[in-house]
């Protein structure tokens, strides 16, 4: 079985990174390899990060209110780099009606409060063909 490499981002000024820091955990207990960027990255640093490493997976974390800009933008320079096979899902404080426009822009799911770590670590095993 490949292990699967997932990086989990905290793009933005958002310095919460309890849930993100949570599925990380999750994620690994899960027999994932996860690379954690860290709170305070630029959708930039994240895309980067996301090739350099070669993850099949990136998840993004945010509660400030910025998601549909800064999840935007790193899909689009993954995009913009050759890597929009890498799997894209994201969550946090993100109001339903947000949903659907982060999907056309490539995340296969958006994860809201509420949303159990199994959920999550069952979502990615679908994605990538576990």
């Amino acid at each position: 079985m490949k292990k699967y490499r997932i990086l989990i981002g905290k793009p933005g000024l958002d310095g919460h990174d309890r849930g993100a820091k949570f599925i990380a955990r999750a994620l690994r207990d899960a027999g994932m390899e996860v690379i954690y960027t860290g709170i305070r990255q630029t959708p930039e640093q994240i895309a980067a990060a996301a090739v350099q490493e070669d993850v099949d997976a990136v998840g993004l974390s945010l509660l400030s209110g910025a998601h549909n800009i800064l999840f935007s933008k790193v899909a689009d320079i993954l995009k913009e780099k050759g890597a929009d096979s890498i799997v894209l899902f994201g969550g946090g404080v993100i109001p339903e009606e947000d949903i659907s426009e982060l999907k056309q822009k490539g995340f296969k799911e958006i994860f809201t409060p509420g949303a159990s770590a199994k959920e999550v670590v069952e979502f990615l095993k679908t994605e990538l063909g576990e």
